[in-house]
Formats: structure tokens, C-alpha cells, sequence
């Protein structure tokens, strides 16, 4: 009977591995695709950046609003 119940403590560690590692792919998938999105976004700023340098434009400073 031991024995039994070991294997039963074993096969439930096993399905909460199981159902940890499933989550934590899920987790690194999504933020796999996030990195993703940002690095896009990142990639337009600089070559917008890159173009208002090109043109001679300025790029919008910090300045007051006119109320001041």
C-alpha cells in the first residue's frame, strides 16, 4: 500500500509540472510576442526620428504652452 501511494503523490506532482510548464510557455509566448511589438514600435521611432534629422526638422521641444 505503500508503494501505491507514493505513486499516486508522484503522478499528482507530475500533472502540477505538467500544468506549471504549461503556463509558463503561455507566459513567455505572450511576452515573446509583446518584445515583439515593442521592438516594432521602437524600429518606427527611430527611423521617424532618422527622417525629421534628414528634412532639417526639429523635433517638438519641451516648451511651455503660450498660457505661461
Amino acid at each position: 500500500m505503500e508503494h501505491e501511494d507514493r505513486f499516486v503523490d508522484i503522478e499528482i506532482k507530475l500533472a502540477h509540472m505538467e500544468d506549471l510548464v504549461d503556463t509558463l510557455n503561455t507566459t513567455v509566448y505572450q511576452q515573446a510576442r509583446r518584445i515583439d511589438q515593442l521592438e516594432g514600435i521602437v524600429q518606427q521611432l527611430a527611423e521617424h526620428v532618422r527622417t525629421l534629422r534628414e528634412t532639417g526638422q526639429q523635433m517638438p521641444a519641451n516648451e511651455r504652452p503660450p498660457h505661461y
